[in-house]
């Protein structure tokens, strides 16, 4: 469950497309599991006119593998670091966000 969300300023949130307001749930999502405060500060944020290319590039990758699928979602806090991590390794980016140095650990199904 996301800790805080504010709704954009330029609309609000959607999802099972890639557009605007899917871009701003994104931004939403990332910034609250990687523990990067507002999104728009954190240069994340879909109306940011001071993006960080990485994060606007994580948050569009995030747009199109995960958010565009789903018609309905749960997600947990977990499967979003996971997410994060991989898209960071895939790509050589070593310095990670504070919050990706440690993972939760994965839930036994059993």
């Amino acid at each position: 469950m996301l800790r805080e969300l504010v709704v954009p300023k330029g609309g609000g949130f959607g999802w099972s497309y890639n557009g605007g307001g899917t871009s701003a749930a994104a931004a939403a999502i990332l910034a609250d599991a990687l523990e990067l405060g507002d999104p728009e500060k954190a240069g994340i944020g879909y109306a940011s006119f001071s993006e960080d290319p990485v994060l606007a590039d994580l948050r569009e990758d995030f747009c199109d593998d995960v958010l565009s699928q789903f018609d309905r979602w749960r997600l947990r806090r977990g499967a979003v670091l996971r997410w994060a991590r991989a898209w960071y390794l895939q790509r050589g980016i070593g310095e990670l966000p504070a919050a990706l140095r440690e993972i939760p650990p994965l839930q036994s199904l059993s």
